[in-house]
């Protein structure tokens, strides 16, 4: 596909500095631009780059301002990483494989109800009771149990299994390998031994969520796991049981989050934290990579650290982490003076 500038422009309500006329036909990045790309800057510490890139037009903020001669175009916008969403998503859909019907080898129990223009991929199993709803589609090797709801406009990759009960609602994407509705982690201890408890509940999944390859999440000992509406879940996530997670909130990879705790909306999770369980994370709070979470977190709070601790305390920890080898040095030779004055006092 080909596109000038002036027609991405006018797309993205931006505004063109340069000649609207020059068209390309693919993306890049700014710090490896080609010409008869478009590009974006987003971070300021590619700023510099924008001087050198062979890319014919660059979306940058509208109150870009250059410090030196730029050759390529620019077009600017509100928010260059949103409107490179849209492109993107843009052009995912014109050259994104169509897939429609039903393969061969694809079991589907009788009772199942199946909405309209669907896809489902070869060797996938849609168990009793399980439905469907229209226009979702459902990849090679997935296992739909008893009793599942999945709704409109759906995107199921390979090898997701979805356990007996599970609800998935609409324009939710979950990605290759994902497991919803195991069992929770519940064990009893009874005579040096663990006795299983059972997990009756299921894993509700709300509208507009996307899940990450290989994630799991495991259904409620009682009631629902909730993953609400318009959350975003990295690859390779640990969701226990009766585990609710906030609308809009997103995590990276690795997170673990234990049985019984609430995460609040619109939180912003690193990579690797882990939570305890049992606690109760407010809305709006920012935790950073790595850091452990032990206790619950007051609303619009920033974490950093193991255990956690507010953003710029853990960064004061830091600078006196690095001075350690200093501040011990200069103690032992307070400790020596001391000594000596000692020495010197009891002489007297």
């Amino acid at each position: 596909m080909e596109f000038s500038v002036e027609q991405i422009a006018s797309f993205l309500h931006g505004e063109v500095v340069g000649d609207a006329s020059i068209k390309v036909n693919n993306l890049s990045k700014i710090d490896n631009g080609k010409p008869g790309t478009l590009s974006f800057l987003a971070n300021s510490k590619y700023t510099h780059c924008i001087y050198t890139t062979e890319a014919s037009a660059v979306l940058v903020r509208r109150d870009f301002i250059p410090e030196q001669e730029v050759k390529t175009t620019l077009i600017k916008v509100d928010d260059p990483y949103a409107c490179l969403a849209l492109l993107l998503n843009m052009v995912d859909q014109a050259t994104r494989p169509q897939k429609s019907g039903i393969e061969e080898n694809v079991f589907v129990a009788d009772n199942a109800n199946l909405g309209e223009n669907l896809y489902i991929g070869a060797f996938s199993y849609i168990s009793n009771n399980a439905s469907v709803g229209s226009n979702s589609k459902i990849y090679p090797q997935c296992y739909i149990g008893d009793n599942v709801k999945i709704g409109t406009n759906c995107i199921i990759y390979p090898g997701v299994k979805i356990y007996h009960n599970c609800e998935i609602g609409n324009n939710v994407i979950i990605h290759a390998g994902c497991v919803i509705g195991s069992d929770g982690f519940g064990f009893a201890p009874q005579n040096g031994e663990y006795m299983k408890i059972a997990q009756i509940g299921n894993v509700v999944v709300e509208d507009n969520v996307e899940i990450g390859a290989n994630t799991t999440i495991d259904r409620a000992t009682m009631g629902s796991t909730i993953i609400r509406r318009g959350a975003k879940l990295d690859n390779l996530i640990q969701v226990a049981h009766n585990v609710e997670i906030g609308e809009s909130t997103v995590m990276a990879a690795q997170v673990g989050v234990a049985g019984s705790t609430k995460v609040g909306k619109q939180c912003m999770i690193g990579g690797q934290v882990g939570f305890a369980g049992h606690i109760t994370i407010g809305d709006r709070v920012n935790i950073g990579a790595q850091s452990g979470i032990p206790n619950s977190v007051e609303p619009n709070s920033n974490l950093l650290g193991y255990p956690a601790v507010p953003a710029k305390e853990f960064a004061r920890q830091v600078v006196l982490t690095k001075r350690l080898p200093e501040i011990n040095a200069t103690i032992k030779e307070l400790q020596k003076e001391i000594k000596l004055l000692k020495s010197q006092i009891s002489d007297k």
